[in-house]
């Protein structure tokens, strides 16, 4: 009701300043209304329901009818969106097609508030047959790959596009092209764009689309828009190429070269995201006696619901929830689930929450929002490692290897990562339990023939080749983990990096496979701290006291990381310091996750071999680029 009421308010005061006579009957037109409805039915028991009922309804034929011709607007932003109406997601549908297939996403973010403020006013220019659509929105649907479906569809709406990317992107650290300070237009994390959709009368797509970015602080990028127009502006025409038609630049030799490598989805079929708990504080914890205490609260009769969500949940969950609640889990029913489990003491598994840092959780469905069941009882099933990695990289791009069951940030702070096992074993009913015995490679053929055929070597489909005459699963994920480490490939391909899965380059020299699958395969023992180097620790924690994290932080004139006020790490490097796996600086955050803890022995001697793990991590890491003699690799 207020900006319906300010509007009809400003407007009156500006026409009565024009010298607008309001003797007539004519109202503004100006209607309340949920544009994302395609009508409105208010609760009889609502105060002016009727007179509410009434503006919908004339704005519903506002909305249908009338020959609209400008839309312009800066949406709400939500990806939890409350606008789940079905017209709207009807309309939505469009946008999940790709050159006349579905996008095959277990994914997308297309139910974001403002896509559908996008869709309607797409839908309302294409039934006037001519028209402009001007948003400030989210800049992600730009070069989101799960948005491929949205940019071809209006690109076969309309004629020109024009998109001023203004950046600001808080969540991806976006910084000037000449590494100066960017910031955003508004007071929000979110990076923004301006989309001008123009629809000339007789004429259909697919539209030439018009690009622009706009880098800097906020002051100058004010001045800068309020000086320029369209049509004085410079614009790069950008080339829409299948499959994801990205509305933004994009180096095409690069592209071309970077996209004959093999994507991390065509290697290793079978994967999905991380576990998503949305209890981490109730399901997940540093000590399982902790844990289980939790657990053994929640099977208790003698507390009451209330009292659980008293003692355990804050309520900051979606208002619509009770405190605890989430849209596929309900404290009632989970307690219930709880109690009937006879083996409820043996649901803890060790959980790669970050980066080095492996908690315990209490993994059953009936507890973990999305616990991923296909892909983590493969995992949980024998010996198995798994590349974690995303799709898409608002920050540091990251690639890490685990044994173990991990959530859906362990690299990606900003993103969703997936895990992608090795090894596959036969399907049980039980969900943590799978037979060790017929075990097979969850590896392509396509990728095992090709790459079988360039080095001229047979695939054993168990463990390691010798290199010599065969190759075997592990040869192949310690060959593409060192590719994945090398500076050279992650400089190179960073657009490319943060925008989809990694790709694969192959190589036909049987030499270079096997010396980067070593330096791969010391790689993998660093991050799974099996490597014995590990045990060579370069720092120390000389100083006595309560071990307490209170205040991290880095003293780089004597390479010491204080806990607190009297207690560090000696001997840490300043580059090691620094060094970031995915969107994390690791040796920050491990304490940071930590402060108001006491440290165990423990704890000290896993934080000082963290230490040797990422300072070796760097040295392999240049020891890959000096293996390989240049690119593309051939």
């Amino acid at each position: 009701m207020a900006p319906y009421t300010v509007a009809h308010m400003k407007l009156g005061i500006l026409l009565r300043e024009l010298g607008y006579d309001f003797s007539g009957d004519e109202r503004l037109r100006v209607y309340l209304t949920n544009t994302l409805e395609e009508g409105f039915h208010p609760d009889e028991t609502i105060g002016f329901a009727e007179y509410i009922a009434d503006e919908a309804d004339a704005a519903a034929s506002v909305k249908k009818d009338e020959p609209i011709e400008v839309i312009i607007g800066n949406p709400p932003y939500s990806g939890h969106s409350a606008n789940t109406g079905d017209w709207i997601t009807s309309l939505i549908d469009a946008y999940k097609k790709v050159d006349g297939k579905p996008l095959g996403e277990r994914k997308h973010w297309l139910n974001d508030d403002y896509v559908k403020f996008i869709r309607f006013g797409q839908w309302r220019i294409e039934r006037t047959g001519r028209g402009v659509l001007a948003f400030v929105t989210n800049h992600g649907y730009l070069d989101n790959p799960t948005f491929r479906g949205m940019r071809q569809s209006l690109m076969q709406t309309f004629t020109d596009i024009y998109l001023i990317d203004l950046h600001g992107n808080s969540l991806k650290k976006e910084r000037t092209p000449e590494g100066g300070e960017d910031r955003n237009v508004f007071d929000i994390r979110q990076g923004v764009a301006i989309g001008v959709f123009v629809k000339e009368p007789g004429k259909t797509g697919p539209a030439r689309v018009h690009h622009a970015d706009l880098w800097g602080l906020r002051e100058g990028k004010y001045r800068w828009l309020e000086e320029q127009s369209i049509a004085g502006m410079e614009w790069t025409e950008l080339a829409l190429d299948p499959p994801n038609y990205l509305f933004s630049p994009q180096d095409t030799e690069l592209l071309e070269e970077y996209e004959k490598g093999w994507k991390t989805t065509e290697i290793l079929p079978v994967n999905t995201t991380g576990i998503v708990t949305a209890r981490d504080k109730f399901v997940m914890d540093f000590d399982e006696a902790s844990l289980l205490n939790r657990i053994e609260d929640l099977r208790s009769e003698r507390l009451s619901d209330e009292q659980i969500r008293g003692r355990y949940f804050t309520g900051k969950g979606a208002a619509q929830y009770p405190a605890g609640d989430s849209r596929g889990w309900k404290l009632p029913a989970a307690r219930k689930q709880v109690i009937a489990d006879p083996e409820w003491k043996e649901r803890v598994e060790k959980c790669l929450y970050r980066p080095f840092d492996a908690r315990l959780l209490y993994y059953v469905p009936w507890m973990v929002d999305w616990p991923r069941p296909e892909v983590m009882r493969h995992v949980l099933a024998g010996k198995n490692l798994s590349l974690i990695t995303a799709r898409q990289n608002k920050g540091d791009y990251g690639v890490y290897a685990t044994t173990n069951i991990g959530t859906h940030k362990t690299v990606a702070a900003y993103d969703i990562n997936y895990y992608f096992p090795l090894y596959l074993y036969p399907r049980d009913d039980n969900l943590l339990d799978a037979a060790e015995e017929g075990r097979r490679p969850n590896l392509s053929p396509d990728f095992v023939g090709e790459l079988s055929e360039k080095l001229g070597l047979s695939f054993v489909p168990d463990g390691t080749g010798d290199l010599a005459e065969m190759f075997g699963p592990e040869d192949v994920f310690h060959y593409a983990y060192a590719v994945f480490h090398s500076p050279a490939y992650r400089e190179l391909y960073a657009e490319f990096l943060k925008r989809d899965f990694p790709r694969l380059p192959l190589t036909s020299e049987r030499g270079l496979f096997a010396a980067l699958a070593g330096k791969g395969a010391e790689l993998v023992g660093l991050h799974l701290m099996t490597s014995p180097t590990l045990n060579n620790l370069i720092t120390r924690f000389p100083e006595g006291g309560d071990n307490v994290v209170e205040k991290v932080r880095y003293d780089a004139a004597n390479k010491r990381v204080h806990i607190n006020n009297t207690q560090y790490f000696e001997g840490v490097p300043e580059e090691t310091w620094g060094f970031r796996v995915g969107g994390y600086q690791v040796l920050d955050k491990w304490l940071k996750d930590r402060r108001g803890r006491a440290l165990t022995s423990a704890d000290v001697r896993h934080y000082q071999r963290i230490v040797v793990a990422l300072t070796e991590t760097r040295r392999l890491m240049r020891e890959i680029d000096e293996t390989i003699p240049g690119w593309p690799m051939g």
